[in-house]
């Protein structure tokens, strides 16, 4: 960092397994990879390549180069995965990760309609040579999964091999974990914290209030992902509360300037508190 500040929250250090920011490379060129990660790759822990674009975007293997030469591990989107599977393509998807030497993969089953213990021979499969991501949601707004569904498919994904799972929010952050105006649902996350070690979950967040939410939840550690390249500088601040939005919630505030420390309630000489 640039110079110090006292009350900061501990951050944990790259390569992390807690504290994840996933970023979501929309089709980027090359200039603008490089321009993203002089400023944010110090942030950045995981790149995804969004949906398929890695199929369309030009100059690929050299992109996957810049991001390699800045220590930052790249995988296509979990569509992708979906697009080689409902082809009967899983053996031509395998032989793409090689080619391209991926050491993470996706496996989600947001667009398609997908046997849970199917996608989870092909975590299976693929945990042998690569470290896989699996995601659960869909992506479809009108299908809304209950929380016990959600706990059962992350538990037995994580079984099957994955690192971590992702709880689906597409890149608006408006399904899945959110409701259609981004707001959070939060009794579906609390209750999928009751049994899932909130560090093997990465939580899509792609809008500022998303994040807000999760790190004063959570902590500054929590896994966020589908954040957009020019937005990882300003999830960092939020992180160390160093914006507006958390700027006083890590704070110890018996150890701040008394001027701003909150009034203490006081009652007048001869009256009593109110009884409750």
């Amino acid at each position: 960092m640039n110079y110090d500040l006292s009350q900061l929250p501990e951050r944990t250090s790259k390569p992390r397994e807690q504290g994840y920011t996933m970023v979501m490379d929309k089709g980027m060129s090359l200039r603008e990879v490089e321009d993203f990660l002089e400023v944010g790759g110090s942030y950045t822990d995981v790149v995804k390549l969004g949906w398929a674009t890695s199929y369309v975007v030009p100059n690929l293997k050299r992109k996957l180069d810049i991001y390699r030469a800045a220590g930052i591990p790249v995988y296509f989107g979990g569509t992708l995965f979906e697009a080689f599977i409902i082809r009967n393509q899983f053996d031509d998807y395998r032989r793409l990760l090689d080619s391209f030497g991926m050491e993470y993969a996706e496996v989600s089953d947001g667009s398609i309609d997908l046997d849970h213990g199917r996608k989870c021979e092909y975590i299976r499969e693929l945990s042998k040579s690569v470290r896989v991501l699996s995601e659960v949601g869909s992506k479809d707004a009108e299908k809304i999964i209950p929380p016990y569904k959600w706990i059962s498919q992350m538990e037995t994904e994580l079984e099957a091999g994955a690192i971590k799972v992702i709880g689906e929010a597409r890149e608006g952050g408006n399904v899945g974990l959110f409701r259609s105006t981004g707001e959070v649902r939060s009794g579906l996350v609390e209750e999928i914290l009751t049994k899932i070690p909130s560090e093997k979950i990465l939580w899509e967040a792609p809008q500022k209030a998303q994040q807000v939410w999760f790190i004063k939840l959570l902590g500054a550690n929590v896994n966020l992902g589908n954040i957009a390249p020019n937005e990882v500088v300003s999830l960092e601040t939020i992180r160390l509360g160093l914006r507006g939005d958390t700027f006083t919630h890590f704070l110890d505030m018996d150890a701040v300037d008394p001027m701003f420390r909150p009034a203490a309630k006081t009652t007048k000489p001869g009256t009593s508190m109110p009884r409750g």
